[in-house]
């Protein structure tokens, strides 16, 4: 693997976390307190929490703030216990969005032309926002976008990768393979600290032809099961 790849890698992942992070912030700056007031008020039935545990984690893009949120409330005894597993459990599904969302939007268009206006838009709104609703959803739009950017530079680093790299990595075929490449999908969202991440990181190296679409499916098994250490 080339110093231009390896360097592109980085940089991607950096930009995902760095998008995340910015995402996440500003919309807990702009909505904490109303979505607090949510999950302690409607989560009355096992399939309530898990409904709206899904669709906080589909909105933070972050079942990590989700679960600390949840486990905050719970601490505060503003939330039984009972009540915020099944939130739990809503957030584990949650974190899927972030998989639909790439798949959705496709690897083949021209990502940066899509992402660059909402980075723009939202340090517009960062630097001319008065109000601090307006500089938090800024913060949250700016990094939507460079989530994206992040995904772009993902997508020309895999494209680029060596095959002899390509074909060093784990087999999904059996069940031994299956779970390594189970296994290297936990590994990276510990490391990373976010599923959505490793989730992107993922479905840019199959579209890259680096992983098979077997070995990815492993892979995001594992991401998910990975994202279950912040509650830990």
């Amino acid at each position: 693997m080339s110093f231009t790849i390896a360097g592109q890698i980085l940089g991607g992942i950096g930009i995902f976390l760095l998008a995340l992070s910015m995402l996440t912030q500003g919309l807990r700056l702009s909505s904490q307190s109303v979505l607090q007031r949510i999950l302690a008020r409607f989560t009355r039935t096992p399939l309530h929490g898990i409904a709206l545990g899904a669709l906080a984690t589909a909105i933070l893009q972050s079942s990590s703030a989700t679960t600390t949120l949840v486990i905050g409330l719970v601490n505060a005894a503003v939330l039984s216990f009972g009540h915020s597993i099944w939130l739990i459990f809503g957030s584990n599904i949650g974190t899927t969005m972030t998989g639909w969302l790439v798949s959705t939007t496709g690897l083949d268009i021209n990502l940066k032309a899509f992402a660059l206006p909402f980075v723009g838009i939202g340090m517009l709104m960062q630097v001319f926002g008065r109000q601090g609703g307006w500089q938090a959803g800024g913060l949250a739009l700016c990094g939507f976008g460079l989530f994206f950017v992040g995904v772009d530079i993902l997508k020309d680093a895999f494209s680029g990768f060596d095959r002899d790299m390509t074909n060093k990595l784990p087999s999904a075929e059996g069940f031994l393979g299956v779970l390594a490449l189970c296994g290297m999908g936990f590994i990276i969202t510990v490391i990373t600290q976010s599923s959505s991440a490793a989730t992107a990181l993922v479905l840019t190296a199959v579209a890259g032809g680096m992983i098979g679409l077997q070995g990815g499916a492993a892979m995001i098994i594992g991401t998910n099961i990975g994202t279950t250490i912040t509650a830990v």
